[in-house]
């Protein structure tokens, strides 16, 4: 069975998605499109700009998006997934790709989501950390010991857990996380405590947005980051998109489960390689590929 899964935020790079532009049609016709959905030119941003640039928060977050769903369209009848999932942001992509959603209200989505998040991160100060080399039970459990807000946001692979928080919760976290034998405990470069409690007010916007957005029965299941499984019930699909902003990416669980439900391939469609070195860990025989 074959797995197509799309990646999240940090897998931007300057020229992404020109080479899609410059040889495919429909390819230069959705970015144009994009264009003018999002009131500016994304396009030279994303092929002309600088890093800095593409970190802009209404940036970054439509760019991945537009790369991965592009190059998911211009696959025609190449794209048959028996199941999809996207790693955060990669979920929105994963519906467009799997037809749940359309370009147009995926992509204002996007936008919204990720403006609604950069509101949210000016509230209060906060972080994220990745903690490697440690049982995730150890990580909930000190988590759940600490004073503040720091929770367990993306299971990325056994080993390798992501925390979110308020910078003093995630910084004590890090220091008892350390003294426990986490073999790291990084501070990461990110503007605020995405899949956190400290989203809620970002939630709560995107939820609006969510509820007027029409979505129907994708081709096949996507495995949403919630729950880790595979839902086809436009109802379901809205609910868990609404519960991601604040509830931890179940990524590890989710391979867990595509693997088990009988993945025997998995493609990776859009900006880099992490989620395929992530499903390698898993299973070192696993067929994996970038389109």
């Amino acid at each position: 069975m074959k797995a197509y899964v799309f990646p999240g935020q940090g897998s931007q790079f300057v020229g992404m998605g020109k080479e899609l532009y410059e040889n495919s049609d429909l390819a230069k016709k959705l970015f144009e499109k994009a264009n003018e959905i999002l009131g500016f030119r994304i396009t030279d941003i994303m092929f002309n700009g600088t890093e800095e640039d593409l970190k802009q928060t209404k940036v970054t977050q439509p760019a991945i998006f537009l790369h991965s769903v592009i190059l998911a369209k211009t696959l025609g009848d190449n794209f048959k997934p028996d199941m999809v999932a996207g790693h955060s942001l990669g979920e929105f992509s994963a519906l467009v790709a799997a037809n749940a959603l359309s370009f147009e209200d995926g992509l204002r989505l996007v936008l919204a989501r990720a403006l609604a998040m950069q509101k949210a991160c000016e509230k209060e100060p906060s972080t994220m950390a990745a903690i490697l080399n440690l049982e995730d039970e150890v990580v909930e459990k000190i988590c759940s010991e600490i004073d503040g807000v720091v929770v367990p946001a993306n299971y990325n692979c056994p080993g390798q857990l992501v925390i979110s928080g308020s910078v003093k919760a995630v910084t004590t976290a890090c220091e008892k996380l350390t003294e426990a034998g986490a073999r790291r405990a990084l501070i990461l470069p990110v503007g605020g405590a995405f899949h956190s409690p400290l989203m809620e007010p970002a939630r709560e916007e995107l939820a609006a947005a969510i509820h007027q957005t029409q979505i129907n029965a994708p081709i096949c299941p996507i495995y949403q980051n919630v729950n880790a499984k595979p839902v086809t019930h436009p109802d379901e699909i809205k609910t868990n998109l609404i519960a991601q902003l604040t509830a931890p990416v179940r990524w590890t669980q989710t391979m867990q489960n595509m693997l088990t439900d009988g993945a025997t391939s998995v493609t990776e469609v859009g900006p880099g390689k992490v989620l395929q070195g992530l499903f390698k860990k898993m299973d070192r025989e696993l067929e994996v590929a970038s389109c």
